[in-house]
């Protein structure tokens, strides 16, 4: 398979993408079906930090970085760099000067999955990032691969300039052709949400408004201590 670089790729309309930023991963994961959830051993190198833009690809062979280098040229503004591998060896890809590079570009953050390391200097620089693991085993930067193609990224297939959401429950894939039906159907579960909590607000029980007793009563569960007993 030929292997390349694409400078240039399609990406949401940004209005698009800040709409979706006053969402959770949680709450646009259950409004588009439960899809699209990458795989939670990708863990967020900071807590408290959340983001959401296109996602630039780069597919690198395991253990090796030459595409993530590759990959900055592509990168412009508010992208999320999205790194996977071909091969099982996790090494520390990306530190310290390629992040300060992907913060001069603009760059919202980093998914990649395998090592990162400089973990303290990558904190003390604000960057957002979630990896699969922090290591000091270095990489090579001999071995090409591909930037903007089609990959696989934490077990769910992402498409150059398809939205990558991440905050401190996850990292959660939008495809680019959806994001609007998702960002909709998140704004309604928002308002569902805020219902709920006026009924919890009021003393209502989830059991009773939830309609669960007869789900607990099928699975034979009894109470006990009711008056009398």
């Amino acid at each position: 398979m030929k292997r390349y670089v694409r400078l240039n790729i399609e990406r949401p309309e940004p209005g698009l993408i800040r709409e979706l930023q006053s969402h959770s991963v949680s709450t646009v994961y259950e409004a588009q079906g439960r899809t699209g959830l990458l795989d939670p051993g990708l863990k967020p190198l900071s807590q408290g930090q959340s983001v959401v833009g296109p996602a630039v690809t780069a597919i690198c062979h395991a253990g090796d970085n030459l595409m993530v280098h590759a990959a900055i040229e592509a990168l412009q503004p508010g992208d999320i760099l999205v790194v996977s591998t071909l091969g099982q060896y996790n090494a520390g890809m990306v530190g310290e000067l390629i992040v300060t590079a992907l913060i001069n570009r603009g760059v919202k953050g980093l998914v990649i999955d395998s090592g990162i390391r400089d973990a303290k200097e990558i904190r003390q620089l604000g960057f957002p990032v979630w990896s699969r693991e922090i290591t000091s085993r270095g990489s090579t930067k001999t071995r090409g691969g591909w930037v903007n193609a089609p990959c696989v990224c934490g077990g769910v297939e992402i498409n150059p300039g398809d939205i990558i959401m991440a905050d401190d429950d996850g990292v959660l894939h939008v495809e680019r052709e959806q994001a609007e039906r998702s960002l909709q159907a998140a704004d309604k579960r928002v308002q569902k949400e805020l219902e709920t909590k006026k009924r919890i607000g009021e003393g209502q029980l989830s059991v009773d408004f939830y309609n669960l007793r007869s789900v607990l009563q099928s699975e034979g569960v009894e109470y006990l201590g009711k008056e009398g007993e």
